[in-house]
C-alpha cells in the first residue's frame, strides 16, 4: 500500500500528552492491513524529534513507539527512509535529474474602481474581524474569521468571484434574517448563527487548509454564506445593508469590464503562445524575463500551460475568457473538486496527449497527485495563503520526465495589503533562489515567520496586514519578519535539516550499483519486445498505429473492443479514443520540440487492454506448449526447453493461513538428447521460429529415432536440476538480504522496548513507595504502571517470535509451467529428405567462435577493461566488459568469420539487445585471414531497426559490415 502526502498523518507531543489526528489513526489502521507499506512525504520532519518518531511508528511501532525521552530514545531510520531533494538528484553521468525552475512576479495596478472596491470590502472585513473578537467565543470567532478570510481572498481573485460571493452571502443572511423575524414574532428565541454551522478553532482551520479541494469548497460555501459576528437582529440588518452596498459596487466593477489582473494574463498568454499576439492584443511585460543563467521561455502555439486559481467562480470566468481569446472552446480544459475521478483522469490525459488542448485551468484539486509534466509553463492566477501550495502546484510540472526549464508566473496586485506582503515574499525568494538554487521551493511549507518571540504562519501574516497594515509598527514588523524568515543562512539551515537520511555512498558502491543496474537493464523486458507484440496484437484487434517520427506513432482510432475491455479491467486512467503520439522508449516520450507521447509499457491501460483481449482469445495456446525450430543448429539432436516458477518462503503466515512467499522467479531449463540439463538465462525462445505448415507435424517429429528419448520423465529431471543447481543460488541471495534486515530490526526493537519496560518497572516501584507512604498518584497507580510494563514485555516477546519466523527462510518446490520442443533445422531437413551441412561444419563454427571470443577478451584487457565470457548464458551478447572505476559495462557480441565469407548471421535476440543498449553494445568481428593471422573490427550501433515480428535471425553482408567498422577502442 502506498500513501502520498503522509506528513498529514501526524501526531504531536504537547504538554506531555500525545495528540493523534484522525489521519494518523487511519495510518495506524492501514499499517495493520498490509505487509508492504510505503509512506511518501516532502516534509516528514516538523523539527521535533518526538513527533518524527511518532510518524515513523506508523512503519514499525515496536521500534519507535513510546514516549520520546531525550538521551534515551533515538531514531535510526537509515534502513526505512530515503531522502531525495529534487535539485540534489543526479544521473550517473552527473547531470541533474530535474531541469531548472524559476518563478516570476507579475504585478498589476488596480484601476480606480477596483481600488475603491478593494478598500470598501477590506474595511468591511476588518470591522467584522474586530466584532468577532469582541464575541469572546473562540469557536464562533474562528468561524467568522474563516469566513472573512475567504471573502478577502476572493476579493483578490476576480470581480466575478467577489461579486458572486457577496451576493450569495447577502442572500443567505437575508434569508436567515427573515427566519429570525418569524421566530421572534412567534415568541421563540434563536441564535443568530444556525445550529448546523460548524464551529472552527485554529486546528480545524489548519485541517481545512490541507483538506481535499472539494471538501474545502463545500465548507467555504457553507461558512462564508452564513457566519456572521452580528449579535442581534438589528446588527444583522445593518450588516445586510452593508453587503447590499458592496454587492452593488462589485456588480458595477464586473459590468464595467475593467479587470487589470485579466489583462496581465491576456498579455502573458499572447506572449506564451505566439509572438504575433492573439487578436492583435500584444503587450510586452515591463520587466525582462530570466534570472541568472536560465533562458526565457520560447513562444510557441504548440506548448501547453497550467493556470491555478483558488475559486470555482474565477475558474468559470477564466474558462470563458481564455476560450474566447484563443478562439476555441476545446482549447481549455478544467479540473476542480467537483469533478469525479474518472472525468479528472480523462481531462489529464486529454491535456497531455490531445493537440487541440492548450490550457488546463485548475483549482488545488490538481495540486497533488497529478502528473502534468507535458507542460513546463504555469501561472498562479491566485496565490494561496499556504506557501506549501506553491511548491505542490509547481511540482505538478517539475517532475521526473520533464525536459524543459519550468517557468512560473505569480500574479500579484501591487497596491493591496496582502499583495505587498506576497510581493516582498516572492522577491526575497528569488534572491534566495539565485544564491541557493531551486531548492528554496522545497522549504516553502516550513517557513515560519518569527519576530520578538512571536511566531506566525503566512496566513496569520496576511491577516495581520489586512487588519492593521496601515499602522507604522505593523509595517515595520512585517518587513522585519519577512527578512528574518527568508535570510539566506536560515533557508540553508532548513535545507540541511530536511536531509534526515544521509545516504553517503563511496565511489565503489556507486560503481557496483551502476553495474547491477546495467545487468538488470540487460535482463529486463526490452521495449522492442513490447513494441513488436503491441503492433501485431493491436493490428489483429482491428487497430492501426502509423509512424510519425522514428519509433513514435499516432493512433487515430482505438477499436471499440479495446476501449470496452479497459472499462472492465481498468483501474487507472482511461483508454482514449485516439492518441497524438505513443512511444515504447522513455527517451522518445518527450523529445524537445515534439508532441508528448503516451509511454506504452506494462501498466499502461492501452497495453493492458490489448494483452487481456489477446490472452482471452489465445490463452489455450500457452497450455498446449509449442514446437519451435532452431535455424542456427544444422545438427540432428532436438532439445526440450521447460519454464518453471520457483518461490522462497519464510515461516510467517498470511491472513489465509498459508506460508508467506518472499521471492518468486521464472526459470528456463533446457534438456538435450544425452539428458544433460542446463539453466538458460534471458528469453531463449526468441531465437527460434514456429514450425511452418509445410514442415513435418509434431507426431512425425516425435516418431523419429532422434526423439525417442523424449518422455514424461523429463519433467522430474528438470525439477531435480532446479533443486540442486538453481534454487540454492536463489535461496542464498534472498536469505543474505533478509537476515541482514531482520538482524538490524531485532536489535532496534530490543533496544527500544527494553528501555520502555525498564522505565515502567522503575516507575511502578517508585509509585508503590509513594503509595506505601500515603502519597498516591491521582492519575496513575503502581498497578497500572506494572501492567504497562507487562504488556510491553509481551509485545517484545511476540515481535521477537515473529522475527524468528521471518528468519526461517526455505525454498518451495519448483513448478513446471510448460515446455517446448526445440527442433534443429538439420533434423527437419533430414525428415523431409533435404540435404544438410555436415555436423563437422557446426563443430568448426563452435571452435572458431570460442577462438574469436578469446581474441576479443584479450584485446579488451589490453584496452584496460575487465572482460567476462557470458556466451553460454544466452543473454544476447557474448562478452561483458567492465570499465574500471566507473561501474559502466560494455556488451560485446563476437562473430568469427573466414576472410571473404559472404554473410554474418545475427539472431533476433542479439539485434534487439543492441537496440536496447545502443551506446554500450559492440559487434566485434574477428576476420580469420589464415590459420595464424586475424584482424579484429569493432562496429558500434551495428543495426538500424528491429526485425519483423516473425523473424528469428538476419544475415548481413560481411563486406558491408566491415566497411562500417573501426579498430578496437
Amino acid at each position: 500500500m502506498v500513501c502520498d502526502e503522509t506528513h498529514k498523518m501526524s501526531a504531536t507531543v504537547f504538554g506531555g500528552e500525545i495528540k493523534y489526528t484522525k489521519r494518523y489513526r487511519l495510518g495506524q489502521l492501514l499499517s495493520t492491513l498490509t505487509r508492504h507499506f510505503l509512506l511518501m512525504s516532502a516534509t516528514p520532519h516538523n523539527g521535533k524529534e518526538a513527533d518524527f518518531q511518532l510518524f515513523m511508528a506508523l512503519l514499525d511501532g515496536d521500534r519507535f513507539e513510546g514516549r520520546y525521552r531525550d538521551g534515551v530514545h533515538t531514531a535510526d531510520v537509515s534502513d526505512l527512509m530515503r531522502r531525495m531533494v529534487k535539485e540534489s538528484l543526479r544521473k550517473f553521468d552527473g547531470t541533474p535529474l530535474f531541469p531548472e525552475r524559476i518563478a516570476y512576479t507579475v504585478p498589476d495596478q488596480l484601476s480606480d474602481a477596483e481600488a475603491a472596491l478593494y478598500r470598501a470590502v477590506t474595511d468591511y472585513v476588518r470591522n467584522e474581524f474586530n466584532r468577532a473578537e469582541a464575541l469572546e467565543n473562540d469557536k464562533r470567532a474562528g468561524t467568522v474569521g474563516f469566513a472573512l478570510t475567504i471573502l478577502q481572498r476572493r476579493l483578490a481573485s476576480s470581480p466575478e468571484a467577489i461579486y458572486q460571493s457577496l451576493r450569495r452571502r447577502r442572500e443567505r443572511l437575508d434569508s436567515r434574517l427573515r427566519e429570525l423575524e418569524v421566530l421572534q414574532r412567534g415568541g421563540q428565541a434563536a441564535t443568530i448563527l444556525p445550529a448546523s454551522l460548524p464551529a472552527l478553532d485554529g486546528e480545524d482551520i489548519d485541517d481545512l487548509d490541507e483538506a481535499p479541494d472539494n471538501e474545502v469548497a463545500a465548507a467555504e460555501e457553507e461558512i462564508l454564506d452564513q457566519a456572521t459576528a452580528a449579535r442581534s437582529i438589528a446588527e444583522l440588518r445593518i450588516e445586510i445593508e452593508t453587503l447590499k452596498g458592496l454587492e452593488g459596487q462589485a456588480l458595477a466593477v464586473r459590468r464595467s469590464g475593467t479587470d487589470t489582473k485579466w489583462c496581465q494574463l491576456a498579455s502573458l498568454l499572447s506572449e506564451i503562445f505566439t509572438p504575433a499576439g492573439i487578436g492583435h492584443r500584444v503587450a510586452e511585460p515591463p520587466a525582462p524575463y530570466g534570472a541568472g543563467a536560465i533562458p526565457p521561455p520560447t513562444p510557441s502555439p504548440h506548448q501547453k500551460l497550467v493556470i491555478f486559481t483558488e475559486h470555482r467562480d474565477t475558474l468559470n470566468y477564466l474558462q470563458q475568457r481564455i476560450s474566447t481569446l484563443l478562439g476555441r472552446q476545446e482549447a481549455v480544459v478544467v479540473i476542480h473538486g467537483g469533478i469525479g475521478r474518472e472525468e479528472r483522469l480523462k481531462v489529464q490525459e486529454s491535456f497531455k496527449h490531445d493537440p487541440e488542448v492548450q490550457v488546463l485551468l485548475a483549482t488545488d484539486a490538481a495540486g497533488e497527485g497529478i502528473n502534468l509534466q507535458r507542460a513546463h509553463l504555469m501561472v498562479n492566477y491566485d496565490l494561496p495563503w499556504n506557501p506549501n501550495r506553491i511548491e505542490q502546484r509547481f511540482g505538478r510540472i517539475h517532475r521526473i520526465g520533464q525536459t524543459e526549464v519550468c517557468h512560473l508566473w505569480n500574479l500579484v496586485a501591487d497596491d493591496t495589503r496582502e499583495g505587498d506582503v506576497y510581493r516582498r515574499l516572492l522577491e526575497k525568494l528569488e534572491q534566495a533562489r539565485q544564491a541557493l538554487g531551486g531548492q528554496v521551493f522545497d522549504v516553502l511549507g516550513k517557513l515560519a515567520f518569527e519576530s520578538d518571540g512571536k511566531v506566525m504562519s503566512l496566513r496569520d501574516l496576511l491577516i495581520e496586514a489586512i487588519r492593521h497594515g496601515e499602522k507604522p509598527e505593523v509595517k515595520a514588523f512585517l518587513t522585519t519578519v519577512l527578512d528574518l524568515a527568508l535570510d539566506r543562512e536560515h533557508l540553508q539551515s532548513l535545507l540541511e535539516e530536511r536531509a534526515l537520511a544521509h545516504d553517503a555512498m563511496d565511489a565503489s558502491r556507486v560503481q557496483r550499483i551502476r553495474e547491477d543496474m546495467a545487468r538488470a537493464d540487460a535482463r529486463r523486458l526490452q521495449p522492442h519486445y513490447i513494441e513488436s507484440f503491441f503492433h501485431e496484437a493491436f493490428k489483429r484487434l482491428g487497430g492501426t498505429a502509423r509512424q510519425r517520427e522514428p519509433r513514435r506513432y499516432e493512433i487515430t482510432h482505438v477499436p471499440a473492443p479495446v476501449r470496452n475491455r479497459d472499462r472492465l479491467i481498468g483501474i487507472g486512467e482511461p483508454v482514449l479514443p485516439r492518441y497524438e503520439r505513443i512511444a515504447f522508449e522513455k527517451s522518445l516520450v518527450a523529445p524537445q520540440g515534439q508532441p508528448l507521447a503516451a509511454f506504452v509499457c506494462p501498466g499502461h491501460p492501452l497495453l493492458d487492454a490489448v494483452i487481456d483481449l489477446t490472452l482471452e482469445r489465445h490463452r489455450d495456446l500457452l497450455k498446449r506448449g509449442s514446437v519451435l525450430v532452431d535455424e542456427r543448429d544444422p545438427g540432428m539432436r532436438p532439445r526440450v526447453l521447460f519454464y518453471l516458477e520457483h518461490a522462497i518462503q519464510d515461516a510467517g503466515l498470511t491472513r489465509a493461513g498459508e506460508r508467506r512467499v518472499v521471492s518468486k522467479r521464472l526459470l528456463y531449463v533446457e534438456v538435450n538428447a544425452d539428458t544433460t540439463t542446463r539453466h538458460v538465462h534471458y528469453a531463449p525462445y526468441l531465437d527460434y521460429r514456429p514450425i511452418a505448415t509445410r514442415e513435418p507435424g509434431i507426431e512425425t517429429i516425435l516418431d523419429h529415432p532422434e526423439c525417442q528419448w523424449i518422455t514424461r520423465d523429463l519433467e522430474k529431471q528438470v525439477q531435480a536440476h532446479a533443486i540442486t543447481q538453481v534454487v540454492p543460488e536463489h535461496l542464498a541471495e534472498v536469505r543474505g538480504r533478509k537476515l541482514e534486515l531482520i538482524g538490524k530490526t531485532e536489535a532496534a526493537v530490543k533496544d527500544r522496548l527494553t528501555k520502555e519496560i525498564t522505565w515502567w518497572d522503575h516507575r511502578a516501584e517508585e509509585l508503590k513507595l509513594h503509595e506505601q507512604a500515603g502519597k498516591p498518584n491521582a492519575k496513575l497507580n503502581s498497578g497500572e504502571a506494572r501492567k504497562r510494563a507487562d504488556l510491553l514485555q509481551g509485545r517484545l516477546e511476540k515481535r521477537l517470535d515473529d522475527l524468528r519466523l521471518e528468519a526461517q527462510i526455505s525454498p518451495l518446490p519448483s513448478v513446471v509451467l510448460g515446455g517446448m520442443l526445440v527442433v534443429p533445422i538439420g533434423l527437419i531437413k533430414a525428415i523431409t529428405g533435404q540435404t544438410s551441412s555436415s555436423p563437422t561444419a557446426a563443430v568448426d563454427t563452435q571452435i572458431s567462435a570460442t577462438r574469436a571470443r578469446a581474441i576479443v577478451m584479450d584485446i579488451e584487457r589490453q584496452l584496460g577493461f575487465a572482460p567476462t565470457d557470458r556466451e553460454f548464458e544466452k543473454l544476447g551478447y557474448d562478452v561483458e566488459s567492465r570499465v574500471p572505476g566507473t561501474g559502466k559495462l560494455r556488451f560485446i557480441e563476437v562473430k568469427g568469420r573466414v576472410a571473404g565469407a559472404p554473410t554474418i548471421t545475427v539472431t533476433r535476440n542479439e539485434i534487439l539487445f543492441s537496440l536496447n543498449k545502443p551506446e554500450d553494445f559492440i559487434l566485434a568481428i574477428v576476420e580469420f585471414i589464415d590459420a595464424e593471422t586475424h584482424e579484429v573490427h569493432y562496429l558500434r550501433q551495428p543495426f538500424r531497426r528491429e526485425p519483423d515480428f516473425g523473424v528469428t535471425s538476419i544475415s548481413y553482408d560481411f563486406t558491408k559490415l566491415l566497411s562500417r567498422a573501426s579498430i578496437p577502442t
